[in-house]
């Protein structure tokens, strides 16, 4: 039986070897198979602000007033919002620029985390782009700008005129 061995290792190996090219080209091939997945589904255009504005039935008898605010909780930042308010159509896409600004000379590491007012509008809220999906990075002294696009669904209620979108910097620990 000790003859065997060496060939069934061998074997093995090979068996392994071939598992794991295969399983490295799978998971190559998972990119560019999603991205056509996506278009073949139209998960891609459904995602699209520009489509969303034709498949989404703009309400232009309303007007919900957008408060903006930030926070930095932390961190040696300033942040703001360029505009402290937007008027925006339910189911039109918007967008609005938020600015952030290393005070020191360190790089520094933060994570946005959002809130809304009134309760639940995150139900209604739909963001397609936003500076708190990822961690943020600013090198000492960066100035950045970042945009959060979305827009507010029509079947936000009735009695819903104004709503507020907060987001609160914390510090993270750099690598």
């Amino acid at each position: 039986m000790k003859l065997d061995e060496p060939k069934t290792n061998t074997d093995m190996l090979k068996k392994l070897l071939i598992f794991s090219v295969l399983m490295f080209g799978f998971g190559y091939a998972m990119v560019p198979l999603y991205e056509k997945f996506c278009e073949v589904t139209g998960i891609y255009e459904l995602q699209r602000p520009d489509v969303l504005d034709k498949n989404t039935k703009v309400d232009e008898t309303r007007i919900i007033n957008i408060q903006l605010d930030a926070n930095v909780r932390g961190l040696p930042w300033s942040f703001r919002p360029l505009q402290s308010a937007i008027q925006v159509h339910p189911g039109k896409s918007a967008e609005v620029v938020y600015e952030i600004s290393n005070q020191s000379d360190k790089t520094q590491a933060g994570q946005a985390i959002p809130s809304y007012s009134p309760r639940n509008l995150e139900r209604y809220l739909k963001k397609f782009e936003c500076f708190c999906f990822t961690r943020q990075e600013l090198e000492g002294g960066e100035t950045r700008q970042m945009a959060v696009r979305f827009v507010i669904d029509p079947d936000l209620p009735a009695d819903v005129h104004t709503a507020t979108l907060s987001y609160t910097f914390f510090s993270l620990m750099t690598d």
